[in-house]
């Protein structure tokens, strides 16, 4: 790239001071080496620039590990079952009292665990997830809060194997047991909880949700992150039916509607489910995670003159509990521009709060290349709309 001497690497009548934010970069970089390459972009070309670094996540994948650094829990492992019955390890975060545990539902149930071929969205199970919080729940001292990051699934089963790993079961017309899957839900005529693990009942659930996402209709989980997880048409239409089918059997046996409720379609309607059957509160994921490592604060400080984010894609779904999405809305707020960097952006209609949007690739590139060289663009493209952005500083 061209570095123009009258644009870069000067200093400006007052130190620029710059808040990263950027979640993961799927299958790319995570947060932390994605802020790392957005500050060096920034400082190439304001060298006196104040950077302000704060890996971001949403529920989804970094969510444990960004958590854990803030608040210094300890960490418990286990080999759990993986979404298609492989054993994986997993593991949560217990506080030093036993009155707080963290657990991650992608370490053990995520898309990541597999590779594109292996993706089996009729039959992947969050049982593994729930074995993680079953541990934790028996350690935890009465009274005490769950939270589960919920986002990166690989799973449509409305949360029904983590419930059963909990003690629920569920059961078709002739009081079988249901196989693993969103499929098999299908046939889910009652579920049980006469088995429940007592402590399952004596904790408080917070779930921190990647998404707003209904569990059912044309903007379900079926629909929107079916094809995500492999499924066909064909399979979407499958889920859409199982999920519905849960969602009846729910509202008959609780009185609590699903179908339309936002963020019950989160983790493949895993959210719902816990919602309805443990009283479990539906929290954004990426707005918990901003107050919990101040960038809430930091946000509305009045200290800071730009917020840069970014993610792998940049489309609708950003807008709706995703991490851009969330700091456009804190960023908004506070009159604090906000840019927006991305491996590709897909953005249809105008979003007035959001500053600009930038994508990585400088020409064409194979995924697995612009993959491959995630953090040389992201630092190129920081470096060229820093370029920009005190080009026009200046020129006020």
């Amino acid at each position: 790239m061209w570095l123009n001497p009258n644009v870069y690497g000067y200093s400006l009548p007052m130190p620029l001071s710059v808040l990263i934010a950027p979640d993961t970069f799927k299958g790319s970089l995570p947060a932390d080496l994605a802020c790392a390459a957005i500050a060096r972009g920034v400082r190439r070309a304001v060298p006196d620039a104040i950077c302000a670094e704060f890996p971001m996540a949403d529920g989804g994948e970094g969510s444990l590990d960004i958590l854990g650094r803030v608040h210094g829990f300890t960490v418990r492992e286990l080999t759990v079952t993986g979404p298609l019955g492989h054993p994986t390890p997993g593991r949560y975060l217990i506080s030093a009292d036993r009155h707080r545990a963290i657990a991650e539902l992608a370490l053990a149930s995520g898309l990541t665990l597999m590779a594109p071929e292996d993706r089996r969205p009729l039959s992947a199970s969050t049982f593994g997830t729930g074995e993680l919080l079953r541990s934790a729940l028996l350690e935890l001292a009465p009274g005490g809060e769950i939270t589960l990051c919920l986002g990166g699934s690989a799973t449509s089963d409305g949360g029904a194997g983590l419930l059963s790993a909990l003690g629920f079961c569920f059961l078709d017309v002739d009081g079988d047991e249901l196989p693993p899957g969103g499929a098999a839900l299908l046939d889910l005529a009652r579920i049980d909880d006469g088995s429940v693990l007592p402590q399952a009942r004596t904790v408080s659930w917070r779930l921190a949700c990647d998404v707003q996402t209904p569990l059912t209709g044309p903007q379900g989980a079926a629909a929107l992150f079916g094809p995500q997880k492999g499924a066909t048409p064909d399979e979407v239409d499958v889920l859409e039916a199982a999920l519905s089918r849960l969602a009846d059997v729910i509202q008959a046996q609780t009185g609590i509607r699903l179908h339309n409720l936002p963020g019950a379609g989160a983790a493949g309607g895993t959210s719902g489910s816990l919602h309805a059957l443990l009283g479990a509160e539906l929290v954004s994921g990426a707005a918990q995670i901003a107050r919990s490592i101040g960038l809430e604060a930091a946000t509305a400080s009045g200290t800071y003159d730009l917020l840069l984010t970014g993610e792998g894609r940049l489309d609708e779904q950003s807008r709706h509990g995703k991490v851009v999405g969330v700091l456009v809305e804190l960023a908004h707020a506070a009159g604090l521009p906000v840019i927006a960097l991305a491996g590709s952006v897909d953005l249809h209609t105008p979003w007035p709060e959001l500053s600009a949007a930038f994508a990585l690739a400088p020409g064409p590139l194979s995924l697995a290349e612009s993959q491959a060289r995630a953090a040389e663009l992201l630092e190129e493209c920081a470096a060229q709309v820093m370029g920009v952005w005190v080009a026009a500083r200046r020129g006020r």
